[in-house]
């Protein structure tokens, strides 16, 4: 049975390598496989952060009680992903490669950073105080 850390580390890992292909194509000019591999890489990223925000958070801040630590960050920075993810769906929208390329490059800073918090501080310590196969059973269904 993986970890917490080892199942959601997993999902970053896919997620990084999904907007790294993304990156490649728009870079190449080939837009229209980029669109669709864009549209992947969002699905998988909004879909990992709903599986945090709707069941790990609640569970851990029900767990241990605290509520104004690490998920309060995590969540405030997947909206800021979120708005980044928004964003250079529009640049890619209007084949805009320089302002995609920019806008991808702040949010690979800000999703590595992320990621490393959550992999380093919260993950362990949701391993720590939660049922692993129960949360990633919940995780899955969502």
């Amino acid at each position: 049975m993986l970890s917490i850390t080892e199942y959601l580390t997993e999902e970053h890992r896919e997620c990084d390598g999904l907007y790294a292909e993304v990156e490649k194509l728009i870079r190449e000019g080939k837009w229209e496989e980029g669109e669709r591999a864009f549209e992947e890489f969002k699905n998988e990223t909004l879909k990992h952060f709903e599986r945090e925000e709707a069941v790990l958070f609640p569970e851990f801040e029900g767990r241990t009680g605290i509520v104004m630590g690490p998920t309060q960050v995590m969540r405030m920075e997947h909206a800021q992903a979120r708005e980044l993810i928004e964003r250079m769906e529009r640049a890619l929208k209007n084949r805009n490669r320089e302002e995609f390329l920019s806008i991808g490059d702040t949010f690979m800073i800000l999703i590595q950073q992320h990621n490393l918090k959550e992999e380093q501080i919260l993950y362990p310590m949701c391993d720590q105080h939660l049922d692993v196969s129960e949360m990633i059973q919940k995780m899955e269904s969502v």
